[in-house]
């Protein structure tokens, strides 16, 4: 016998351990039309009832899920559009302060340039500086008209 005519009638035999039985059990199973209406097999009806909850239950996760993505993408878009309105009026605040801080140090040189110049300008006027402690008494002081 050639190596080829053994291999050909070995393979059709069980393998050890094994019976022609334990094979069948493990076969192509086959699709069979199952014909009948609501009379005739309880069976068939019950399954497509099932079949039909499970499709309508796939079709409301489906629109939930949707409508939850499309809720996710309005509330992002709002969120980043809330965002650039606060960035640019932080923006436009900082170069307001930015204006103003510049204002006061320019009025801030232009008073420390007026007291500077005024000794010299008082001098021009005739005023003389103060030589010593200045004090009033007003103990005999009598107002001009009281009753009059």
């Amino acid at each position: 016998m050639s190596a080829s005519t053994a291999r050909s009638v070995r393979s059709h035999v069980a393998p050890a351990g094994r019976d022609d039985e334990s094979r069948t059990a493990y076969a192509r199973p086959r699709l069979q039309v199952v014909a009948g209406g609501k009379g005739k097999q309880e069976s068939g009806n019950a399954a497509s009832e099932i079949f039909g909850r499970i499709k309508t239950v796939s079709v409301v996760h489906v629109i939930i899920s949707v409508v939850f993505l499309f809720a996710a993408l309005l509330g992002s878009l709002a969120l980043r559009t809330q965002m650039v309105q606060d960035s640019f009026e932080a923006a436009q605040v900082q170069s307001n302060i930015s204006k103003l801080n510049q204002d006061v140090e320019d009025d801030q040189a232009q008073l420390d340039g007026l007291q500077a110049s005024l000794p010299d300008r008082a001098q021009k006027m005739g005023m003389v500086p103060q030589s010593g402690p200045l004090s009033i008494d007003l103990q005999g002081y009598q107002p001009k008209d009281k009753g009059q």
